[in-house]
C-alpha cells in the first residue's frame, strides 16, 4: 500500500496573489519563486520540527476571526519578533503569545483575511 510521506504544499485563493506574496516576503522573509510561490526544504526547518496535518470539527471557532475554513501554521525562529514585524506590516495580531511544552504560538490575520499561527519550537528542540 502506498503511504503519504509529507505535505507537498498549501494551495489557496487570494484576491491579489502577487501582492500577498510581496507582503509575506517583506514581513516574514519568504523567498518567492517566480510562478511557484514559496518553497521550504525540509533541511531548512529546525531539527525536531514537524508538519502537522489536522482536521478540526466543523463548528470550531479556532480559526476565528477568519471566516475561511483553514488556517496556516508557520514555523518561525522568534515568534515575538515575527509578530512585531507582521504588525508593523499592517497585520492584526490576535491574542497573546501562548507557551506549551511543544513551543510558543502567536497568531495574526494577514492582509487577505487568512488566520496565521506562528510556531516557535522550544529552545531544546532547535
Amino acid at each position: 500500500m502506498a503511504k503519504v510521506l509529507g505535505i507537498g504544499g498549501i494551495f489557496f485563493k487570494a484576491s491579489d496573489p502577487a501582492k500577498l506574496y510581496a507582503w509575506y516576503e517583506r514581513w516574514l522573509g519568504f523567498k518567492a519563486e517566480p510562478g511557484a510561490g514559496f518553497m521550504f526544504s525540509p533541511q531548512d526547518m529546525p531539527e525536531g520540527s514537524v508538519t502537522v496535518w489536522s482536521a478540526f470539527e466543523a463548528a470550531t471557532d479556532y480559526f476565528a476571526p477568519s471566516t475561511k475554513g483553514y488556517m496556516f501554521n508557520l514555523i518561525v525562529d522568534d515568534v515575538q519578533e515575527a509578530l512585531r514585524q507582521v504588525e508593523e506590516g499592517g497585520a492584526a495580531v490576535i491574542g497573546e503569545i501562548e507557551e506549551y511544552e511543544f513551543g510558543k504560538f502567536g497568531r495574526f490575520m494577514d492582509p487577505d483575511g487568512n488566520k496565521v499561527e506562528l510556531w516557535e519550537l522550544p529552545a531544546s528542540d532547535v
